[in-house]
Formats: structure tokens, C-alpha cells, sequence
């Protein structure tokens, strides 16, 4: 396992999931956590089954305010911040031409908008510390044309975007920027989609199942560690090959 030993972590979106997963992986290899959300109650449930590495702060990640709030209590609590995980974001799943330019714009706003604020509002503290590592979760939708994802897959092609300017111009100061692109994987918010876990169940992966959100929290954790010291403007898809290409079955039908 990565070591995060003497780090503070901030993630976004922390409270189910994928978020708490990185929090739980990044506070069980030695970082001091600051989960972030809306979702309170599962929020602060996140946190107590952490322990005394973690604390849980309500948090709307398109809030100029509520990013300053975020990072303050990072520093408050744990004297500093040096990674930041920017999980937060909403999905969507309409043909474009049905897409509302409403629901378009409240998807960039969370998904794109709240990345950009964040890595603003974060780099100062890593500054003060001297380093720092950003992970930007995007998707196998920002690697790829997705269909029914106008909002979701423009939002991530930016992180993808966003990600690699900050890698540049934050390199000579040891602040590393790199984003992660999941695949399908198996959380609270996929399960509404009817996506299950196991085996044989998504025939278009090569790996002919759908992720778990443990599987993509030690790459995140990775990333955040030292351990990838020399990684920066990455992007590090996490998806069982599924952006790779089809697998012959797919393609055959069988």
C-alpha cells in the first residue's frame, strides 16, 4: 500500500461511494482526511466510521465560500493540506438533443466549474508546505465519445483538460496535478442505473465486469502518495480496458 503517513487530505464528494472509499484508503494509509459533501448525514457516518483522522464539513463545490471554509479546516484541523481529491459531481444520462441547456450548465457547473475553484482555493496550502498532489476525478467518458452524456462527458473531457494546464504550471512547485478515469463501476449512484457487481456483466470490458470503488480509490491513493513522485499531468484510466476497445465477444455478439 502507498503511504500517506503525515499528509492531510482533502476529498470532495466523500460521503458514499467512490469519495468515501478514497477517504477511507487514504486514512487507512496514514493521511489525515476532510470529507466533503451535501449528503450530511452519510457525510458525517463516513467520518465516525473513520475515526479521529477524519472530519466531515458541509460543502457545495461550486461556493467560492464554502471551498475557503473547506480548506481553512483542513489547516485548522490538521495544520496544513497536501493532497486534494476533486470527487464531487453529478451525472446524467439524456440524448443531446434533449438535454436542457439548464441541466447543461448546472453539470459543468458542479463537475468542471467546482475542479477549477478547488485547485484555486487548494494550491496556496500546498504551497505553504512546499508539494502537494491533486487527483481530478474525470472518466472513461473524458477518454471517449460516450452517448448520453452531453453535460457529463464535456465535463469531463475539461477536467481532462483542466488537469494537464495545472500539471504544467504548477510542476517547478511540486504540486502534481493528475486526473483518474473510471470505468463503470459499482456505487450508490451507478446502482440506480442497474449496474450490479461480478462477473459477466458488461460484456463491452474486456475485463467483462464493472469496477469497485476500492479498485479505483488505491490508484487515487497512489497518486496522492509519494510513491508517484515523478507522476504529473497523467491520466490514468482505471476502467478494465473498457477504453481500450471491444472485446470479441462484444463485437460477435456471443
Amino acid at each position: 500500500m502507498s503511504s500517506l503517513e503525515g499528509k492531510t487530505v482533502l476529498v470532495t464528494g466523500g460521503a458514499r461511494g467512490l469519495g468515501a472509499e478514497a477517504a477511507r484508503r487514504a486514512a487507512a494509509a496514514g493521511a489525515r482526511v476532510v470529507i466533503t459533501d451535501v449528503l450530511d448525514a452519510e457525510g458525517e457516518e463516513t467520518a465516525r466510521r473513520i475515526g479521529d483522522a477524519a472530519r466531515y464539513l458541509h460543502h457545495d463545490v461550486t461556493s467560492e465560500q464554502d471551498w475557503e471554509r473547506a480548506v481553512g479546516r483542513a489547516v485548522e484541523e490538521f495544520g496544513g493540506l497536501d493532497g486534494l481529491v476533486n470527487n464531487a459531481g453529478v451525472s446524467t444520462g439524456t440524448p443531446l438533443v434533449e438535454e436542457s441547456v439548464e441541466h447543461f450548465r448546472k453539470v459543468l457547473e458542479t463537475n468542471l466549474t467546482g475542479v477549477f475553484i478547488g485547485m484555486k482555493a487548494a494550491v496556496p496550502a500546498m504551497r505553504e508546505r512546499g508539494a502537494g498532489s491533486i487527483v481530478n476525478i474525470s472518466s472513461a467518458a473524458g477518454l471517449m465519445g460516450l452517448a448520453l452524456t452531453a453535460g457529463y462527458g464535456a465535463s469531463k473531457w475539461g477536467v481532462r483538460g483542466l488537469t494537464k494546464i495545472a500539471a504544467v504550471e504548477l510542476g517547478t512547485e511540486r504540486i502534481r496535478v493528475n486526473s483518474v478515469h473510471p470505468g463503470m463501476t459499482y456505487t450508490p449512484m451507478t446502482a440506480d442505473t442497474g449496474i450490479r457487481p461480478g462477473e459477466g456483466n458488461y460484456p463491452n470490458t474486456p475485463m467483462g465486469r464493472v469496477g469497485e470503488p476500492g479498485e479505483i480509490a488505491e490508484a487515487v491513493v497512489f497518486l496522492l502518495s509519494d510513491a508517484a513522485s515523478y507522476v504529473t499531468g497523467a491520466e490514468l484510466a482505471v476502467d478494465g480496458g473498457w477504453t481500450t476497445g471491444p472485446t470479441v465477444r462484444y463485437v460477435m455478439g456471443r
